[in-house]
């Protein structure tokens, strides 16, 4: 089984995974970021708070500071704000009402010995910034900076931040719920852009891919055209991308190269038909009178009665070899007028009826059948077909002629009982100077040119003739033409 692979799609998909990764990894980057933003401005808040609440306060006061802090950190008012204090000695000396009960305070560290007065160094052991510098002193301990940590609960998520003096130890708890939908917003928002981005990434690579591929359309439309009659087209190179210009350089040089040969193969065939004719008129004219001098009934006589039969078929084999020269040069050249089909068909039955008596005929023709064409050369191909479905023939067979219209074309279809043909003959049926194993035999004359021919006819009128597909016992081929307007 054939895959069927695009390079635009392809290309749009390569482009939407590329543009997918980046974007899905720059959101959720840029989601950390903004989280971790928000929560170390929350953290500054939290620090510039502890800072001020180092002081002793009473409960009261502790109370009335817990309902300010919303205000100043800056948070919703229904953001939930806890506030826990004790002393050193571990006596809870304030906690909110709010301050859930799984919240702990113990992983902060606790309070270092202050010592006012200490100092860093000796004299002896400062560093002078001159000879005449003073000795630089270390400042008193400070007790340690304020400690965070986000705490997961029952009633949601807490960054807690905690201050250690040497008296007490305060910690404020800010529930990050409102920063959790704050930040599903900013996620919700991520996942609708980015689908949208990609449909946008891979509609444009689509766009760009295809542009990119038209040379490549150019192209395959120049070679769809490369018949006979269309060896002389060239591809223009123009405004191409430089990338293709080599290719289109490259078929150009191809089809130079076809034109080149094909001509010369059809020069060679019609100058041979055509000198040929000339002998073979002579030796026709020469035999038939000769033949009318002979001896009735003598040797001489049969003799050559089968040398005229046989230059009849050379000069046959002659014509049709140039007519299929002038037809691959494109210059077959039709006497159009109009043509009644009907009437030319039933002509033809009365010669299948004299020629073929054993046969069964069969005819369904639709009268006023009319065609522009040549009507020698249309003749021609139904006497070919005629002539393929009586000699393939089986004994006691038929012969079946359907012809009908259709909206803009006429149709025939003449069948006839015969062998099966193998599948390897049924596609080169048409081939010039094919001959399936039932006809390789001189008992059927023939030499393989008809239906080539004929096609070759049909098409020069802008028709066809192909084979029907196979059906047990029997052969059928059907022409296909314009119908006069």
């Amino acid at each position: 089984m054939v895959k069927l692979r695009s390079f635009r799609i392809r290309i749009a998909l390569l482009s939407a995974v590329l543009a997918g990764s980046a974007l899905a990894g720059f959101g959720v980057i840029s989601w950390w970021l903004i989280y971790d933003a928000k929560v170390s401005r929350l953290d500054a808040e939290l620090e510039s708070q502890l800072m001020r609440a180092g002081r002793p306060r009473s409960p009261e006061r502790w109370q009335a500071y817990e309902a300010s802090l919303s205000r100043a950190l800056g948070t919703n008012a229904k953001t939930p704000i806890a506030i826990f204090v004790r002393r050193i000695d571990g006596q809870v000396l304030y906690r909110s009402e709010q301050w859930a009960v799984d919240l702990d305070v113990s992983r902060f560290q606790q309070p270092v010995p202050f010592r006012p007065g200490a100092r860093s160094s000796t004299p002896s052991e400062a560093t002078p910034f001159s000879s005449r510098s003073p000795l630089r002193l270390r400042p008193p301990e400070l007790p340690p900076p304020s400690q965070f940590s986000t705490q997961h609960t029952a009633t949601g998520i807490w960054r807690i931040g905690a201050a250690i003096t040497p008296t007490a130890q305060v910690a404020i708890a800010v529930s990050l719920n409102a920063v959790d939908q704050e930040m599903v917003a900013i996620r919700n928002i991520f996942l609708i852009a980015i689908p949208g981005v990609l449909l946008l990434v891979a509609g444009g690579a689509w766009g760009i891919a295809g542009s990119s591929l038209h040379p490549i359309r150019r192209l395959t439309a120049a070679i769809g055209n490369v018949t006979a009659s269309g060896l002389e087209q060239r591809v223009p190179i123009g405004t191409t991308d430089v990338e293709f210009v080599e290719l289109i350089q490259v078929f150009n040089q191809m089809l130079e190269r076809l034109e080149r040969s094909f001509k010369q193969a059809s020069r060679f065939s019609a100058d041979a038909a055509h000198e040929l004719k000339t002998p073979l008129a002579i030796l026709q004219g020469e035999l038939e009178r000769t033949l009318q001098q002979a001896d009735p009934g003598s040797e001489v006589q049969q003799t050559l009665s089968n040398l005229l039969d046989e230059v009849h078929r050379l000069s046959g084999i002659v014509r049709k070899l140039l007519l299929l020269s002038l037809a691959d040069a494109g210059q077959m050249r039709l006497h159009r007028v109009e043509v009644d089909l009907s009437g030319l068909l039933f002509e033809m039955l009365e010669d299948i009826e004299l020629l073929a008596p054993h046969l069964e005929i069969q005819s369904a023709i639709a009268p006023g059948l009319r065609v522009q064409g040549d009507r020698d050369l249309l003749a021609q191909v139904l006497q070919n077909l005629i002539s393929n479905a009586i000699k393939y023939n089986l004994p006691n067979g038929w012969i079946r002629i359907q012809a009908r219209r259709h909206a803009a074309s006429v149709s025939i279809t003449l069948s006839n009982r015969s062998n099966d043909i193998p599948p390897h003959d049924r596609s080169r049926i048409f081939d010039r100077f094919h001959r399936g194993d039932p006809a390789r035999t001189r008992k059927v004359e023939g030499i393989g040119l008809g239906l080539s021919l004929a096609r070759e006819i049909a098409r020069a009128h802008t028709g066809d003739l192909a084979l029907d597909p196979a059906v047990s016992g029997q052969t059928a081929l059907t022409l296909t033409l314009p119908a006069a307007p």
